[in-house]
Parts: C-alpha cells; structure tokens; sequence
C-alpha cells in the first residue's frame, strides 16, 4: 500500500447544508454506504487518473448529478452512478482512498462508531481477489482513524460486507463475511433492488452467516411492502432491517389500509388522535414488539420511497413505539449528513434533543459491537460529549 497525505478531519461534513449545531453532539452510524459516499473532488480526480469520463467535471455540478435522478444526462439506470463510482476502485490504493476519506467525512459529523458497508464484489474488475479488497478497505479504515484520532476526534468503524439481491455470489460474500469476521468485519448484508428479488433467492447466504455467528441486516421495505418483509423478517431472521418504512403498510387507520406515499397526509388529515386510532398488523406489531431495529434514511427514502420528508414516516414509526435509528444511507447520493437528518427531524417531527438521545442509544444498542464494547463506547464516548454538547447548545 502506497503511502497517504494524514489530512486533518474537515471541520464539518461536506454534506451539511442545516444541522451544524448537531454536529457537537456524539453519533452512531448504522447504515452507510461505502461506495454511495465519495467525495465529489475524490471522484474526479481518480477518473482523470483512470481515463474514465464523467458527467461533469466541475465538483459542484457532478455532485448534483449524483444526488438528483433528474440530472443532466441521465443515467439509464439508478445503479449506473454506483457503476461509477465503484468502477474508480478497483486498486487497493483508491479503495485505501476511499474508506480512509469516509472516516474522515464521518468523525467529521460527529460519528463515534460507525458500520460502513459495501458490496465487495463490486471492486475486483482490475484483478483483486475478494480478501484483497477486504484487506483494502480495512487498511483505509485503519488509516482514517488515524487521521481522525491525530485530529482528535475518536472514532471506530467497522465493514459490513454485501451480498447483492441480484447477484448469484450472496453466498461467496456470506462466506467472506464469515472469514473475515473480527474487528475489522462487523457482519453481513443484502443489498441492491428488493422488487423482484426476494430474500428466499439467497436462503444459503443467510444460513451461512447464522451458523458462522456473524450478525445478519437486510435490506428490506424499501422498493418493496409488507410482503417483502415477511419473507426477509421471517426466512432471513436479519437483527436488523435496513429502512422497513413500508412496514406502514401493515397498519390500518379505522380499518382502512395505510399505502406509504399517501399514509401521512391521511393520518393528518383524520385528526389530532389519529395515532391512537391506528392498528398494526401482525408483522408491524412482531417487528415492534420484537424491537427489531430499523435503519431508517429520512433524506434518501424521501426521494424514492415517499414523495419529499414531509411524507415520511419516521416521526410516526418513532411515535408508535419502533426502535428507529436515523442513517444517511449515502452521503453523496443523497446530498446528507446525520447532524442534517436531525435538523431535518426537527422541521419536520418537532423532535427534541432527548429524542435524538433516545435514537442514538437504539443505534448503539443496535450495533454490532459486544455488549461490553457497547457499553465502553456508552461510557466514554457518549455520555460525556453528549452532556458537554447539551450544554455548549443551551448557553
């Protein structure tokens, strides 16, 4: 591995347009996307190296591209921009590049611990083998943290390796999971376009990592509803579902069916005890009472899932008792940070910093870090930058 420039960790997140008086406050990172997270300047310049053409050249303007579908050109597929993206990472160098950059990006938001995923499969188009691409992006973490512990900031994170619902190698990567499971490998997830491909098509993948004990999240009522999650809830047995918004479609308001796109405007509009006037169905109330955590991505699933944040149901998963968590999903994509999806929950939920406490002790609880990690990064991480932030906001 060649040797890198230790930048100092920006003092805010790129993707920060409202939040900065979160940014103080300690946070967890549940759901984050390796490859969804470049750095505009990063992917233009690896592209001159590669001799790849990009959409622009400009940073500004490729980076509207990346985050709006509608962008000039535009791609004939979403996935095409992760195409790109991951087709500039294809050495151990860029892939070094890339993870340590992300951990900068993210101690930067005030992230503590974070889980990074990415699909490994993605980044072996220029000869890697799977283990080295691992190795890679460990050493990328490795060297961030470095980086952010110079600047001091104290950050942790781990990889979460994917396996693609469209793919046939789900079980390939569950078995690389398995190998590499350690510090550096958290567990496994299941990527990519849920409609169409269910979690029965990669039943081995699942199996592998339970019998190995490496922890399992899917991807999960996203692109798809309740349907969708039954199978991945009940035949994937995942300890958390990555975004599950759709589970609202489980739900009933005086026995009449709750649809995602339309649920909270119908709710609003049934009056001030609406909440109480809801019922969940059996799947919503087992994920609930099951305090199966749910990696909610307000910005990102408000896009494609629900039409804009005001349409979304966070604020009301949180209120009917689920164990949300809040995650940027993909810092470039979705034009994001953690500090901005707070700020976000306050315009539009009315939330307060007890709940933002609330959210990130579900994260940590949620992670999968050993119950004693868990409870050292509470202690020493949390609680006390927690408090100080409080204090720095009220004066």
């Amino acid at each position: 591995m060649t040797s890198f420039s230790a930048d100092a960790v920006p003092a805010a997140p790129r993707w920060i347009e409202q939040g900065a008086e979160y940014l103080r406050f300690p946070k967890i990172s549940l759901h984050d996307h390796l490859d969804g997270s470049l750095r505009p300047e990063t992917v233009i310049e690896l592209a001159d190296e590669q001799g790849v053409q990009l959409p622009h050249t400009d940073p500004a303007k490729l980076a509207y591209w990346f985050m709006h579908r509608d962008a000039e050109p535009i791609p004939a597929n979403w996935d095409d921009k992760f195409g790109l993206t991951t087709a500039l990472m294809q050495t151990p160098e860029t892939i070094a590049r890339v993870a340590r950059e992300f951990v900068q990006d993210v101690a930067a938001d005030g992230v503590v611990y974070a889980e990074c995923r990415w699909a490994p499969e993605k980044h072996v188009l220029g000869g890697l083998s799977l283990d080295d691409t691992v190795a890679a992006v460990a050493e990328g973490i490795a060297q961030g943290e470095a980086v952010a512990a110079a600047s001091g900031r104290r950050i942790r994170v781990r990889q979460l390796l994917c396996g693609m619902r469209t793919s046939e190698r789900s079980a390939e990567i569950a078995e690389l999971a398995a190998r590499h499971h350690g510090p550096a490998v958290a567990g496994f997830d299941l990527a990519g376009h849920e409609l169409g491909h269910p979690v029965t098509d990669h039943l081995d993948a699942c199996r592998i990592v339970h019998d190995a004990n490496v922890p399992l999240t899917l991807h999960g009522g996203e692109h798809a509803g309740a349907d969708s999650l039954q199978t991945t809830v009940h035949r994937g047995h995942p300890l958390r579902i990555g975004h599950g918004v759709r589970i609202v479609e489980d739900m009933t308001l005086d026995g009449h069916p709750l649809d995602i796109r339309t649920a909270i405007v119908e709710i609003a509009a049934a009056g001030p005890d609406a909440i109480e006037r809801i019922e969940l169905g059996p799947l919503a109330s087992w994920i609930r009472d099951a305090r199966i955590p749910l990696e909610v991505c307000l910005t990102s699933n408000s896009r494609h899932v629900v039409d804009g944040r005001s349409n979304h149901p966070l604020g009301l998963l949180y209120r009917l008792g689920f164990t949300v968590t809040v995650n940027p999903d993909n810092r470039l994509m979705s034009n994001t940070s953690i500090s901005q999806e707070w700020a976000r929950a306050v315009e539009e939920f009315g939330w307060t910093i007890d709940d933002f406490k609330a959210v990130t002790l579900n994260a940590l609880n949620a992670s999968f870090l050993s119950v004693p990690e868990r409870e050292r990064l509470r202690r020493e991480a949390l609680e006390p930058q927690w408090e100080v932030a409080r204090g720095a906001m009220a004066a």
